[in-house]
């Protein structure tokens, strides 16, 4: 019986079916010793396009929502601001694992596909919104039709051989980052061009009646050339003939060594994987703070120095986003990894999560400096922020992926989607309301002002590393040097 098994497994690995799109990227995997450069682009591609939009808004949301008339105070106008900054994230919630199951039924690239379509189209309207309700309801859609994110990292994982399947996650992570920070540099820039570059964009114009419609229609159109190149050579991973699922089994099993107790094991509720749940449950949390940090960053930026803020441009926003999502990039192609291996992802995120606390309790402070000093501390600051939130969520990432089998990685990404989804819908509209409360509280003796909102975010950061220590985590097969 083993002499049979050991005669018949290399003939099912090398079974290739000649219409099969994935049978194609296996054959090209055992024929390369080295990860493809346009496999990087492609995936660079599809995550900025999912996640450019996702924080464009915020250097601008402040004065859409005032443009809109709803707010009926000055203080209101982050509360609001708090809820279109959500909705993208609520919609996303409510779909995440239904388009991880449609990938996984009928293929990574048309949910891939739909996911970049769905931003030219929606990111497009959003920046046409002539009222709340209207920007609320394509931000929704927005990410209610757009689920390429949690496909994406299954997709990853898929198109490189196993030992360049790091680097593919790695790739998804670093995109996801530059585009959070990327993304709010543009809308800092491109808002409002009447007022920032009267010479291009005249005044009573389509650029004036519409003042947040360019920076949301640079990104749609990146998206729609990113569309574009994925429909004609992305390719796909998922096998679409019928023997595909017995011999992927079969293959699975033989390739492990496994017997009947260890595919009983496999196919035990994904659910039950505490090392996974507890990562995601971690993952979530920090998700939270994210955000919040992310709206909060911005409104608080731009407010008056009456209302404890910076009274920055969304020019000077864009500036500060921008060096960090330069830094960012430089930390994560170069760094990340060298920090990573030397401490390990559970030691790392500890490490990095408590020396944030400090660094956040000072920003209130921020508002007694000027001038070249202001710059200077708010760029350090932000740069720093930032690559500590990159290197958690990376870490955490590594941690989810190491707890689940290869098989069920479409699902497990789908499933922390979800939840990262529905905490950062909670992140913008508190972080907005809260914003608001501390602004009409500025002069109190306590906490005034801002201080209550950084040490909100302090809290919920805190909560995160306390997570990070057993029993609550549970790491499977850890090791120091991974």
């Amino acid at each position: 019986m083993e002499e049979e098994k050991l005669e018949t497994s290399p003939l099912l690995k090398k079974k290739y079916h000649e219409n099969c799109p994935a049978c194609k990227v296996d054959q090209a995997k055992e024929n390369k010793k080295e990860a493809s450069f346009i496999n990087l682009s492609f995936i660079w591609l599809a995550v900025l396009s999912g996640t450019l939009p996702v924080a464009s808004l915020f250097p601008f949301v402040y004065f859409m929502v005032k443009d809109f008339n709803i707010a009926e105070t000055e203080e209101d106008i982050s509360t609001y601001a708090g809820y279109v900054g959500s909705s993208m994230m609520f919609g996303r919630a409510l779909t995440s694992i239904l388009w991880g199951m449609i990938s996984d039924r009928y293929g990574r690239k048309p949910v891939i596909i739909i996911g970049i379509i769905t931003v030219v189209i929606f990111n497009t309207l959003f920046g046409l919104s002539t009222s709340f309700w209207m920007a609320v309801s394509m931000r929704f859609l927005l990410g209610s039709l757009n689920g390429l994110l949690g496909p994406i990292k299954a997709y990853a994982t898929e198109i490189f051989r196993e030992e360049d399947q790091a680097l593919g996650l790695s790739t998804v992570v670093a995109a996801w980052g530059v585009g959070l920070v990327i993304g709010p540099a543009l809308g800092g820039y491109l808002a409002q061009p009447v007022l920032k570059y009267p010479n291009v964009f005249p005044a009573d114009s389509f650029w004036d009646r519409f003042p947040y419609f360019l920076p949301c229609f640079i990104i749609s159109a990146f998206a729609f050339a990113s569309a574009i190149a994925c429909i004609i050579w992305l390719p796909e991973t998922l096998h679409n003939h019928n023997e595909s699922s017995n011999t992927a089994r079969v293959m699975e099993i033989e390739s492990c060594g496994t017997d009947k107790d260890k595919m009983m094991q496999k196919n035990k509720s994904i659910f039950q994987n505490w090392p996974l749940m507890s990562s995601i449950i971690i993952y979530c949390v920090f998700s939270l703070h994210d955000v919040a940090y992310q709206e909060v960053f911005s409104l608080w930026a731009l407010s008056p120095t009456r209302l404890g803020g910076l009274n920055f441009t969304s020019d000077d926003v864009g500036i500060v986003l921008a060096i960090s999502g330069v830094a960012i990039t430089i930390y994560q192609l170069s760094l990340y990894r060298l920090v990573q291996k030397a401490c390990g992802p559970v030691t790392l995120v500890q490490i990095t999560g408590v020396l944030s606390i400090p660094l956040l309790q000072c920003y209130p402070l921020m508002t007694m400096l000027s001038g070249f000093t202001l710059q200077l501390v708010i760029n350090v600051a932000s740069i720093l922020k930032n690559v500590m939130i990159e290197t958690i969520a990376t870490s955490l990432f590594l941690l989810q992926n190491k707890a689940v089998e290869q098989h069920q990685r479409g699902t497990a990404n789908s499933i922390a989607m979800t939840g990262m989804s529905a905490f950062k819908t909670i992140g913008p509209a508190s972080a907005g309301a809260l914003l608001s409360w501390s602004q009409k509280h500025v002069n109190d003796s306590f906490l005034p002002g801002t201080h209550v909102v950084f040490l909100a975010l302090n809290v919920v950061e805190g909560l995160g590393i306390l997570l990070m220590f057993k029993p609550f985590l549970s790491v499977k097969n850890e090791t120091p040097s991974e």
